[in-house]
């Protein structure tokens, strides 16, 4: 399978690395508009780390409810201050999450942007990690990089534009989601006004931290399903395994079956998948909402049942299909008097490096040259996890990783480096003001109609 990905991928890396190599000489110097967003945020910095800290003390782990909304209830009132409309998003009963926060301005003119954030963090009421704390141009807190740190740059960037009237003509969708870090499933219900709101718009920017500082950004993430295997064997006394009456038992054909997908289908770039649990025996009992449960059986006694539990990691929806056959074909294959089914569970989808994402990684680029903070370049997907602007990435060109530089996020380690909230704030800022202007550069190559 390893070369099937190669040509098509390559070629959107092309596009990329061409683009981003020309943009230093596209450069151009910062408007007076962009001048006052700049000073903007210098004078403002302090504000918005006190904003922070308010932020994370809130406690707002995902099955936190109250907390998540109280979190959006800080950011409801900056945002509806400037003219936003702002609404909460109640989810239905059976999805058990907080809900989301969505804010909208529309001027009517140039590119429609979707900005991306989350309310919730991973450290749950029970966590010993829930104050924020500073220790000069360090701060540490649940959640003060993933990702209030980056919904305070995503606030305080749009407070800069509105501070130079930069938001009278533009259109702007923020999504706050409550549930980023333990989404509520069904995803068609809990990601449904993320789906839409990306279908309405020409260009999303999520504000999750970069990696490796604050000189990288990112256009491709790979996206995450679940796949369950089963099998199913004769039981009997182990002195007849092999045999024709018996057969091979359930756990060697897991186990053909697990040797098979490490043989054949590992190998194309992005492609992961890992068995993460594993039962089998005489009888087996398996929670899949717990990822637990139990095993018997007896070395004298033929196993009956086997379950596997896994994870697959991939960079398009391509290659996903391509990985989900050859498990199919494998699984099929079976050894005597066996019976295997893998069933996929959809979950995240892939955001694939599209060259309108290179172009707004070059317009970032230009954006930070023009500011004197260097170039931007694009992150290894490989290194990046899931996240909710996957879900908007087939109708919309876009970019991610436009948050703070941090450390240790989901640890109680967690910290953000506040020097760089100044830097990547007016990057952001003046990237969406360039591309709210209503001369704007159309953004993927298809020049759409103004919605």
């Amino acid at each position: 399978m390893s070369t099937a990905l190669k040509a098509p991928h390559q070629i959107a890396w092309a596009v990329g690395l061409t683009l981003a190599a020309s943009s230093a000489a596209q450069a151009q110097d910062l408007t007076r508009a962009e001048e006052a967003i700049v000073r903007y945020v210098d004078d403002h910095t302090e504000e918005a780390v006190a904003f922070l800290e308010r932020a994370v003390n809130i406690n707002s782990g995902t099955m936190n409810h109250a907390g998540v909304r109280e979190v959006a209830r800080l950011f409801e009132a900056e945002l509806s201050a400037m003219g936003f409309d702002a609404r909460w998003i109640e989810l239905p009963a059976q999805v058990n999450r907080a809900g989301h926060l969505f804010a909208e301005i529309d001027g009517g003119e140039g590119h429609r942007l979707l900005l991306i954030g989350h309310l919730d963090t991973v450290f749950e009421e029970q966590s010993p990690f829930q104050r924020f704390g500073r220790d000069g141009a360090t701060a540490s807190g649940p959640g003060v990089a993933d990702m209030k740190g980056g919904d305070v740059v995503l606030l305080l960037a749009l407070k800069a534009l509105h501070s130079v009237g930069a938001l009278d003509r533009a259109r702007i969708i923020v999504a706050l989601t409550g549930d980023e870090e333990k989404p509520g499933r069904p995803l068609s219900l809990s990601r449904a006004d993320l789906v839409q709101a990306g279908m309405r718009s020409d260009v999303a920017l999520g504000f999750e931290g970069g990696v490796d500082g604050t000189g990288t950004a990112t256009v491709a993430r790979r996206g995450s399903s679940r796949w369950t295997l089963r099998v199913v064997g004769q039981r009997g006394h182990s002195s007849q395994i092999f045999g024709a009456r018996y057969g091979a038992g359930a756990v060697f054909e897991a186990a053909r079956i697990l040797d098979d997908f490490y043989d054949e289908v590992r190998g194309e770039p992005y492609l992961t998948f890992n068995p993460g649990v594993i039962l089998g025996g005489t009888r087996v009992s398996y929670d899949e909402a717990a990822a637990a449960g139990e095993a018997y059986g007896k070395t004298n006694v033929i196993p009956q049942e086997v379950v596997v539990d896994g994870g697959l990691r991939f960079i398009s929806p391509e290659q996903e299909e391509r990985a989900r056959l050859a498990m199919r074909e494998i699984v099929a294959r079976g050894l005597p008097m066996t019976t295997a089914t893998i069933a996929f569970e959809d979950g995240y989808p892939a955001m694939p490096p599209t060259p309108g994402n290179y172009e707004l990684l070059a317009s970032l680029d230009r954006v930070s040259r023009d500011l004197g903070f260097g170039p931007v370049e694009a992150v290894d997907p490989g290194r990046r996890g899931a996240a909710d602007i996957s879900f908007v990435a087939p109708y919309v060109s876009g970019l991610d990783g436009l948050g703070v530089a941090g450390h240790g996020s989901h640890t109680v380690a967690e910290t953000v480096d506040l020097s760089s909230l100044p830097l990547v704030t007016k990057r952001a800022a003046v990237l969406i003001y360039r591309l709210t202007r209503p001369d704007a550069v159309r953004i993927g190559g298809v020049s759409r109609p103004i919605r």
